[in-house]
């Protein structure tokens, strides 16, 4: 398969998951392992409290350490937040920014989506971008409109040389945790049209740049036939992520397909 012009990457989300017992089972099983770590870029979004943990022991395993959320401000009177730099001080390289858990329990906009994306590319942090259609909207027939809309303004103050700091997570807000995953066809679907509106806004030579991840109760029983779709070049895994043999196991099967 020719994805040679993007990287293939399988990132986890453990949300408001794990402590540092589980971080050091979940590493010690990554460094015990034999999946191939050199073809995916993998990375695992851990809570914050786990950030600095998770970069001392990841440094052997080769995976990348991300988070879940960041303010869209450097300092100020936000209590509970973190900023970018805060987050790159304690050891994280990737951010996940508008999940649907965030919009949905935490009241977040298109509009503070693009502000935080705009905040962590200047900052130097590599936003993981989530989009992704209620099953109210799917079913209304507005899928690829809605996904058009979040990802033109989520990427709205962000030139074509940011773009490649920046990774698309297809996230069917009806799949997640919900056992409900797309079918490979409306998988790709979404994420053939996420390229093409990548490509209206910054041509065809840096769309075919970007990787594109999906997302929805992804696991390693459904992950090879996700996998083999053409604009899909790797995963953000939720549950599945949690435990390392399962991860890993994802992990293996996108190195098999994705990076052919």
């Amino acid at each position: 398969m020719d994805k040679r012009y993007r990287k293939a990457i399988i990132a986890g989300n453990w949300k408001m998951n794990g402590d540092n017992t589980s971080l050091k089972t979940f590493f010690k099983e990554v460094k015990q392992s034999k999946t191939p770590k050199n073809i995916t870029k993998n990375i695992l979004c851990v809570p914050a409290t786990l950030i600095t943990a998770a970069q001392g022991l990841s440094k052997s395993s080769k995976f990348s350490v991300g988070t879940q959320n960041m303010h869209f401000e450097q300092s100020g009177a936000y209590t509970g937040e973190l900023s970018a730099s805060m987050i790159m001080e304690a050891g994280a390289e990737y951010v996940i920014i508008g999940h649907s858990e965030r919009r949905k329990f935490f009241g977040e906009t298109d509009e503070i989506v693009a502000k935080k994306t705009t905040a962590a590319v200047l900052s130097g942090l590599k936003p993981i971008i989530c989009v992704g259609e209620t099953n109210c909207q799917r079913n209304f027939g507005v899928t690829l409109e809605v996904i058009r809309r979040q990802l033109k303004i989520a990427l709205s103050s962000i030139d074509a040389v940011q773009l490649k700091k920046i990774v698309i997570a297809y996230e069917p807000v009806w799949a997640i945790g919900t056992g409900r995953t797309a079918t490979p066809e409306q998988a790709q679907e979404v994420c053939k049209e996420i390229r093409t509106c990548l490509r209206e806004m910054y041509g065809a030579k840096s769309a075919r740049a970007v990787s594109i991840l999906y997302g929805g109760s992804l696991n390693a029983n459904n992950a090879r036939e996700i996998f083999e779709q053409y604009d899909i070049d790797g995963a953000l895994v939720g549950g599945a992520s949690l435990k390392a043999q399962d991860f890993l196991k994802i992990i293996e099967i996108g190195a098999e397909i994705i990076g052919k």
